[in-house]
């Protein structure tokens, strides 16, 4: 072959080969554009994605059509025969859940925080497409009382937005223990420790509950953290030395705890009762916000002491149970009360009979720093049988990574989906029954 025909051949070749190659590069961005304007990328992503978060310019998007969450038995996981607290709300939730799509269905799990005074649009975004159950407030986000009413009126009216098929009360709630642990001015002045060494404790506990009802519903908000259960060992230990336990007698404990309970609940605000199974042996330092905590107690005292004071509340229908980020060995050797299936499951929920919302302690807590990311304790969490996740880290990005991480595990099967659902429906029975 002459050497000119051999180099129009090689040109010719290389043409067509270059062209080619311009097809399946274009054909591969085109793709690659779709899938990055999807609906469907939101829940789709694995938890390792986590980092691509909404904005201002680009919010998430719902993933899925309604058509694949199907109403289940909010009783799935209890003691047979256990009775909600929220049992009247559980036609209205069971009405809601076909409605949601997989991510709204992870978010009604998820309580949001946020910095300042100002709620940031994405989180108004969040709550007005379904996709979240409630938010916290902290002192920081207090001004005046007029202040914080408008903030949750426009909190609700997100809520009310045509883009979120559950327009029930949100979940907005707040540590209102008493004494210094109050994240709003005014009532219940008195510590827990100052109403167990009341002259009359009973008249102490229930005027501090109905102090606790009265202003939470004085400015908009439904649930309070509130209260503790712990009974404390040892005088100045981790739960004494602000005055946060009622008394170092469970059955004293057991009494105060329910009176001030039932007083708030009594005012329109969900009580919930901490930390289960209880934090009162802990030492001055073991703080499971800032760091991992083992209490090695025999079986025989957390029952016998530590946990009394929750069949009270069990008894009593307190609406929620917070569990306590702690290690017990004699309950579970690895993992904390909130991430152990054995605690949440076997101990409350079949030996106390709790057929309440279960909510975790802040999910940024530095008892957890040896569980990974966000997204992963909050799937070991509700693997374990917890309801309600708490961002406390006053960040919407912390709720979003959570629901995110959620909605996936669901999608695809690392979460057990009869569980999930059940677990959403008590949420939303919870809502239900709360007034706006």
């Amino acid at each position: 072959m002459c050497p000119v025909r051999r180099t129009k051949l090689i040109i010719l070749a290389t043409g067509i080969l270059l062209a080619v190659a311009a097809v399946l590069t274009f054909a591969s961005s085109a793709a690659a554009r779709r899938w990055m304007t999807s609906p469907h990328r939101v829940a789709a992503t694995t938890t390792a994605e986590s980092g691509s978060r909404p904005t201002q310019e680009s919010s998430p998007k719902p993933s899925t059509s309604p058509s694949q969450v199907t109403s289940v038995s909010a009783a799935i996981g209890l003691r047979p025969g256990a009775v909600s607290p929220s049992a009247a709300g559980i036609a209205a939730a069971e009405a809601v859940l076909p409605k949601l799509t997989p991510l709204q269905l992870a978010g009604q799990r998820v309580i949001y925080s946020y910095p300042g005074l100002t709620p940031p649009r994405q989180l108004l975004w969040l709550i007005s497409h379904g996709q979240a159950a409630g938010v916290i407030f902290f002192t920081e986000n207090v001004g005046t009382t007029a202040h914080l009413r408008a903030v949750v009126r426009e909190l609700n009216l997100a809520d009310a937005s045509r883009s979120n098929p559950v327009h029930l009360p949100l979940l907005l709630m707040t540590d209102q223990e008493g004494g210094i642990v109050r994240r709003l001015p005014g009532a219940p002045r008195l510590s827990a420790k100052q109403v167990g060494l009341a002259t009359h404790p009973w008249a102490a506990a229930t005027d501090a509950g109905n102090g606790a009802g009265a202003n939470l519903r004085g400015v908009g908000l439904n649930v309070n953290l509130a209260p503790v259960l712990d009974v404390y060992r040892k005088p100045g230990n981790f739960i004494d030395q602000y005055g946060r336990s009622f008394s170092n007698s469970a059955v004293k404990v057991a009494k105060l705890g329910s009176l001030y309970a039932a007083a708030e609940q009594r005012r329109g605000v969900a009580a919930t009762v901490k930390h289960f199974p209880g934090l009162g042996a802990a030492a001055t330092s073991q703080n499971t916000d800032l760091r991992p905590v083992t209490l090695r107690l025999p079986l025989s005292s957390i029952r016998s002491v530590d946990e009394l004071p929750y069949k009270s509340a069990v008894a009593g229908r307190t609406k929620l149970v917070m569990l306590s980020w702690a290690i017990y060995p004699a309950l579970d050797r690895s993992r904390p009360a909130g991430l152990s299936a054995r605690i949440v499951q076997g101990e409350l929920r079949q030996r106390l009979g709790f057929a309440g919302v279960t909510i975790t302690d802040a999910l940024e807590a530095g008892a957890l720093r040896p569980f990974g990311s966000i997204g992963h304790r909050a799937t070991l969490a509700a693997g374990a049988g917890m309801d309600l996740l708490l961002c406390g880290v006053r960040d919407y990005h912390e709720g979003y990574d959570a629901m995110r991480a959620l909605a996936y595990a669901y999608q695809h099967g690392a979460l057990n989906a009869r569980s999930f659902k059940a677990a959403a429906e008590r949420v939303i029975a919870l809502r239900a029954t709360l007034p706006r």
